[in-house]
């Protein structure tokens, strides 16, 4: 093709190819609406359905105020419901904001949302003129998408202060919950048959000699290990191994790098393949023109030793995945 036949169809020779990268992007997650969305929680129940639990950013909000939780399901992480809101924080007597990051569980036939809430206000200007205090509570439903009542009408403590409670059932179903809290992180509490309350003092766990500051922690387990991952320093995913859900753990190192905001994730396999679930900051038809957070998923691999792969983001994401489940039934 000749230089003045190039340039006249140069822009339509464009406009397919970004329509193709469109068009294979599945990142992030298409939830049938433009909501914002952070710190997706995976869980995949009885009903073969995977499960996102999530916190909501309202648009364009000030400062991390939250009002409530979401589900979302899907059974090929591609086409997914909306089930709505399933807790606010109107529903509660103890809290009036800070719907953070939540998790789920399934246990004594009981669907149960843990979560973080609180009030007060903080001051990043004047910090000690802050009030902002956050507890983490516990919400019962007969179903996985609710709606959730609070089960005991206050948090599970209320020093210190903490959130972003990790909800982790052992093979043996003793619960263990892991959070992030003030002066108390790298801390875990063994949980009651009925959930609804701790057994005992928190648990420091050894970590190695390595303690950065960190949010977000998400314990899962496979082939007999344990896997504590968090993310370090607020920004890269990281994670330590242990052959005990209380530890000593080692680190291992960042399986996923920072691209400048927090991060909050969750890891789960499903049909066979293990996904990370994360968020990421963009800018998508946003009112006020600046990065709102969005779920995102990419395929997370383990190496013969049990070590993590390094994860890159992608536009395409899991966006084959109905493929994957489609060849598997067929074999």
């Amino acid at each position: 093709m000749n230089a003045s036949l190039l340039s006249l169809f140069l822009p339509f020779i464009l406009s397919i190819g970004l329509h193709s990268e469109n068009a294979a992007a599945k990142n992030p997650l298409d939830f049938g609406s433009n909501i914002r969305t952070a710190d997706p929680s995976g869980h995949v129940w009885n009903d073969g359905r995977m499960y996102l639990y999530t916190s909501h950013d309202q648009e364009c909000q000030p400062d991390f105020y939250m009002k409530n939780w979401h589900a979302f399901s899907s059974n090929n992480l591609v086409d997914w419901t909306d089930h709505g809101p399933i807790l606010s924080v109107d529903d509660l007597s103890w809290s009036d904001n800070f719907a953070w990051a939540p998790d789920a569980a399934y246990k004594n036939g009981k669907y149960y949302l843990i979560f973080p809430a609180g009030t007060g206000y903080k001051d990043r200007v004047e910090p000690e003129k802050s009030t902002k205090w956050m507890g983490i509570g516990v919400a019962v439903s007969d179903s996985p998408t609710g709606p959730f009542k609070d089960a005991i009408g206050k948090p599970l403590w209320t020093e210190p202060y903490a959130n972003d409670p990790s909800l982790f059932i052992d093979d043996d179903g003793q619960a263990y919950l892991y959070f992030h809290a003030q002066g108390t992180d790298y801390h875990v509490a063994e949980m009651s048959d009925d959930l609804l309350s701790i057994k005992g003092d928190f648990i420091e766990m050894d970590m190695g000699g390595y303690e950065p500051k960190m949010e977000g922690p998400w314990v899962f387990k496979r082939n007999g290990l344990y896997y504590f991952t968090m993310p370090e320093n607020n920004r890269s995913l990281s994670y330590y191994t242990s052959e005990s859900p209380k530890g000593p753990w080692t680190y291992k190192g960042i399986f996923m790098q920072s691209e400048g905001g927090n991060n909050h994730h969750s890891i789960v396999e499903y049909h066979g393949q293990w996904i990370l679930f994360y968020h990421r900051w963009l800018d998508i038809n946003s009112t006020c023109h600046r990065k709102q957070r969005h779920t995102a998923a990419e395929y997370l691999y383990f190496n013969d030793d049990g070590t993590i792969q390094p994860v890159e983001r992608t536009l395409e994401g899991v966006g084959d995945f109905p493929s994957k489940i489609s060849d598997t039934s067929q074999r």
